[in-house]
């Protein structure tokens, strides 16, 4: 699958003095994202907002065409910028062979132009919305309470929630991924808070073929935020992808509740890594978008320490890996041209972090853990180690009488000096070891046998 990045976090265009200009922003960091070995961007929601307190993140959507080219709630563009910035973003993305995810709101709308009368319980509600776009107009038809449906989701923070049994806001919704997808350009869809409509929306949209640069049957790749426990995350993902040949996948928030508790928490056992309870250990890996925050959860519960323990995880396991932005940049976790940081460990991933895992040894501390390699990648060795010294042991891996490249590795002692290189007997025996609170990835260097 590659490596996602998440191209944006909360508030980002304020803060990074980016506003209306987040995408030509974004567009300018694409070539050193490529060079790296990122494969694909996830973008906030680009249509028109809201915007009642100030232009917004897009989570409270007005117009859904209005990509920045309509003089509507307080601007032309949208907080990120113009629809034409928008457009020569993706294409840029495009020229160098990624791929760019649209982020869909669909559960619910805000910014109304008129409040109206619910004949379903005789409530007034701000449900009239009359877009410049002239597209999707809805009224108290379209949203909940309804006559279509009964039962009704969760409610996003008092935002009406709309009624996709209604043949059409079923029939514009859609229409609008197909306009995202052949009109726009985008490859795939992120869909925001799934717990509020049914699974069969989302099965929907991803079953149908599309036609997408000169391909007549191109299928989007799609993944659900479902924030919630594995079981749940599971039975969601049983029920939405029963029927269809393009599964969507999901965020494993549970590995990431571990992950955190690995970075912050003092004596935490790697052997939870191993336990069932997440995507990851509970054999849905290709189902799995592993990440270490987003722009939601780091507001709300950040990892504060030794970060990178688990951004070393999720970029040498299976899943499909995405980094956050803020993390990548604003915090300088990318460490580019160094074995240190995130920029390695996404090119570690690309090149050799292929095929099934094996863990060759786990106790409370130090943790080893074999990629099998495929065609295209070679396979790996991670060694992760949370006790506060250098720590190690011997292991049985498939490669004998094959070197070993520590090709990245970090701890929190940086006098505890680098790991070196290892070669494994006839049997494929080697002992591989990490600094202090670290790991080390390494990888067989195929061409170099004994």
């Amino acid at each position: 699958m590659g490596v996602l990045m998440q191209a944006f976090y909360w508030d980002c265009p304020r803060l990074e003095t980016k506003e209306f200009n987040w995408w030509n922003f974004v567009a300018g960091q694409v070539e050193e994202l490529h060079k790296v070995g990122f494969s694909a961007l996830w973008l906030p929601p680009a249509c028109k907002a809201a915007n009642l307190n100030g232009p917004s993140m897009g989570y409270d959507p007005y117009d859904y065409y209005d990509l920045g080219d309509i003089n509507q709630k307080g601007s032309v563009p949208t907080w990120f910028g113009s629809r034409t910035d928008l457009e020569k973003l993706i294409q840029t993305v495009h020229q160098l062979g990624m791929h760019v995810y649209a982020d869909m709101v669909l559960n619910h709308t805000s910014g109304a132009d008129e409040e109206e009368i619910n004949l379903f319980d005789g409530q007034k509600r701000w449900t009239k919305y009359n877009p410049g776009s002239r597209k999707f107009s809805r009224d108290w038809t379209c949203y909940h309470p309804s006559y279509f449906e009964r039962w009704d989701g969760e409610i996003f923070e008092g935002m009406p929630d709309l009624c996709h049994h209604n043949p059409y806001v079923y029939s514009e919704l859609m229409e609008y991924a197909r306009w995202l997808i052949e009109d726009i350009g985008f490859d795939g869809l992120r869909y925001d808070f799934v717990k509020g409509y049914g699974g069969w929306m989302i099965s929907a949209i991803l079953d149908r073929l599309y036609k997408k640069d000169g391909i007549t049957n191109f299928s989007p790749f799609g993944v659900g935020e479902y924030w919630d426990s594995e079981g749940n995350i599971t039975e969601w993902l049983r029920e939405t992808n029963v029927f269809t040949d393009n599964p969507v996948a999901a965020f494993d928030f549970p590995l990431r509740g571990r992950l955190k508790n690995l970075c912050d928490s003092y004596g935490f056992s790697l052997q939870t890594l191993t336990q069932a309870g997440t995507l990851l250990t509970d054999g849905i890996a290709s189902g799995a978008v592993t990440f270490v925050e987003n722009h939601d959860i780091v507001r709300q519960d950040p990892i504060i320490q030794d970060k990178m323990l688990a951004y070393a995880f999720i970029l040498t396991h299976e899943g499909y890996p995405c980094v956050f932005w803020q993390d990548y940049f604003n915090y300088g976790l990318a460490k580019s041209g160094s074995k240190n940081g995130i920029a390695a460990l996404v090119t570690i991933h690309e090149l050799f972090a292929g095929g099934k895992t094996a863990i060759l040894y786990c106790d409370d501390d130090l943790y080893i853990m074999q990629r099998h390699g495929n065609a295209r990648q070679k396979g790996l060795v991670f060694v992760l180690n949370n006790s506060g010294r250098w720590n190690g042991r011997q292991v049985n891996t498939q490669w004998a009488q094959t070197k070993f490249i520590p090709e990245a590795f970090c701890g929190n002692d940086d006098d505890a000096g680098s790991p070196i290189v290892k070669w494994s007997d006839g049997y494929g025996n080697a002992d591989f070891w990490a600094p202090p609170r670290g790991y080390v990835v390494y990888v067989p260097a195929a061409d170099e046998q004994q």
